[in-house]
Order: structure tokens, then C-alpha cells, then sequence
């Protein structure tokens, strides 16, 4: 294969590969509390005790998120960040 060839075949295959990913990377997302498991949250809990990805002590504590696909944060048994504080603050 001679190197036009080759770098056709290159651009090709990235062009096709950013328009399959550009529909699931644009995908609106959510925070979901509650889901998120020990070591696994997205970012800062409700109760700063930490303001940072990967540092929950615990699995499936209320003040711990992860981003979801939008509307799916209620079938994995989550919580919205009010309903978190709302429980939080009965704790």
C-alpha cells in the first residue's frame, strides 16, 4: 500500500470512529447520590469532608455521586442531590 493510500485509510477510520463516539459523549448526564461505591465517586461529597474523585470510604453513602445518563439515576436507586441532603440532614 503506497503512503497515499495509507493516509487515507488513517483518516478514514478517525473520522468514522469521532462520529460513532459523538453521540455517547454528548449524552446529558446527572449526578445520581447513593449509588456511588467506595472509591468510585465522581467528585467532591455533600458534606466536604473531601473534594475529590475516588475518595468514598464507603459504598452507597448518600453524600457520594457518580454522573449518570440522564433519567436513569431512580432505576439504580438513587437519589437527587435534594433528596441526599434531605437525608443527610435526618442522619
Amino acid at each position: 500500500m503506497n503512503q497515499r493510500a495509507l493516509v487515507a485509510a488513517a483518516a478514514a477510520s478517525l473520522l468514522s470512529t469521532l462520529l460513532v463516539a459523538t453521540p455517547a459523549a454528548a449524552q446529558e448526564k446527572e449526578k445520581c447520590y447513593g449509588i456511588a461505591k467506595a472509591g468510585m465517586n465522581d467528585c467532591a461529597n455533600l458534606t466536604g469532608s473531601h473534594s475529590c474523585a475516588g475518595q468514598a470510604k464507603v459504598s452507597d453513602d448518600a453524600a457520594e455521586w457518580k454522573y449518570v445518563a440522564k433519567g436513569t439515576c431512580k432505576t439504580m436507586n438513587g437519589m437527587s442531590a435534594d433528596e441526599a441532603k434531605m437525608k443527610a440532614k435526618k442522619a
